[in-house]
């Protein structure tokens, strides 16, 4: 008998361990109807939809580079801030290098004007992808400021 209580506790023990699978009614993020609340596509680059949007400030906290340890190394910035709203969308335009080696990279929000927004800052992190560059010295400024340098 005592085996026997031994046995149904180890049972019960490890049912309590399982995982459990159920099946659930779609939710509000299953639905294909968009709600304002909802966090807008990432886009980091500009869209010809983007001249219906006006443009804004990013408000850029930290910066630097990732170099990936590859042949030719490939470059990336990394960006962490807030935007204006949580409706703002960051974008970035990367200009290629000047004669100096300087790749200078604009950074920027769009959003709807139109649009009923609440006014609080949205964190964000972003990694932006600069690419690969031939053999020299470089150095990447964000919206005036140095971001950092590299040689590849």
């Amino acid at each position: 008998m005592k085996r026997l209580h031994t046995i149904t506790l180890i049972v019960l023990l490890i049912a309590a361990c399982a995982p459990i699978s159920t099946t659930s009614a779609p939710t509000a993020a299953d639905s294909p109807v968009t709600n304002a609340t909802e966090e807008p596509p990432v886009s980091r680059e500009p869209m010809p939809t983007d001249a219906n949007l006006s443009r804004g400030n990013v408000y850029i906290e930290e910066m630097g580079l990732i170099i990936r340890e590859s042949y030719p190394p490939q470059i990336a910035l990394s960006l962490s801030g807030n935007l204006p709203t949580p409706c703002h969308q960051l974008r970035s335009e990367i200009d290629p290098p000047d004669a100096q080696n300087k790749i200078n990279v604009d950074a920027y929000t769009v959003v709807d004007p139109n649009m009923m927004c609440a006014q609080v800052l949205k964190p964000f992190e972003e990694n932006i992808e600069l690419g690969t560059f031939p053999s020299g010295h470089y150095s990447v400024w964000v919206n005036g400021e140095l971001a950092g340098e590299f040689d590849s």
